[in-house]
């Protein structure tokens, strides 16, 4: 689950970096669930896997909450369009 987390993070970070870009920020609305997916399937990672085994899973729910952060703070600078 760690690893999976973490690429779906990984994918997400890229389309976030391409969702900047001012015409294609409504792929924010798509973004923000496709990173929340990712969010729980790392929280499932970190809860039910052994001790010494979460660091993926930690990294792909940190990295998924930045991108929802961010995706959130860009649509409300566009007013939820550009």
């Amino acid at each position: 689950m760690g690893l999976i987390s973490l690429l779906w993070g990984i994918v997400a970070m890229l389309w976030m970096i391409l969702a900047l870009i001012p015409v294609i920020g409504i792929t924010n609305w798509l973004l923000i669930p496709f990173a929340a997916v990712g969010a729980v399937i790392a929280a499932i990672g970190v809860l039910f896997t052994r001790t010494g085994r979460r660091g993926r899973a930690k990294a792909g729910l940190v990295i998924n909450g930045i991108v929802i952060f961010v995706a959130i703070w860009r649509l409300g600078l566009g007013g939820g369009v550009l």
